[in-house]
């Protein structure tokens, strides 16, 4: 999977929790002041069921999810990770 589709499909699942802002992907979601621990999760499960691993607990992080970019490269360690098992 392209870092443009991960970007393209998370961007899609986050910019309706941002009415009438449009997100960017270096846009900070946490600092935006629209999220809260349950919107956190839902995007935790929104990866994991997505692209199809399971977030290592060393990676959740909030850095990993504060933007559209960090999920693209949490997303593309982790699948490159399972590919090299």
């Amino acid at each position: 999977m392209t870092t443009g589709a991960v970007l393209e499909q998370t961007l899609a699942f986050m910019q309706p929790r941002f009415p009438g802002q449009m997100l960017d992907p270096g846009d900070d979601i946490f600092a935006l002041g629209f999220v809260n621990s349950l919107f956190a999760m839902e995007l935790v499960v929104f990866v994991e069921t997505t692209f199809g691993f399971t977030v290592p607990n060393e990676e959740l992080r909030l850095d990993n999810f504060r933007t559209a970019n960090a999920v693209a490269g949490l997303v593309e360690r982790s699948l490159r990770a399972a590919g090299a098992r």
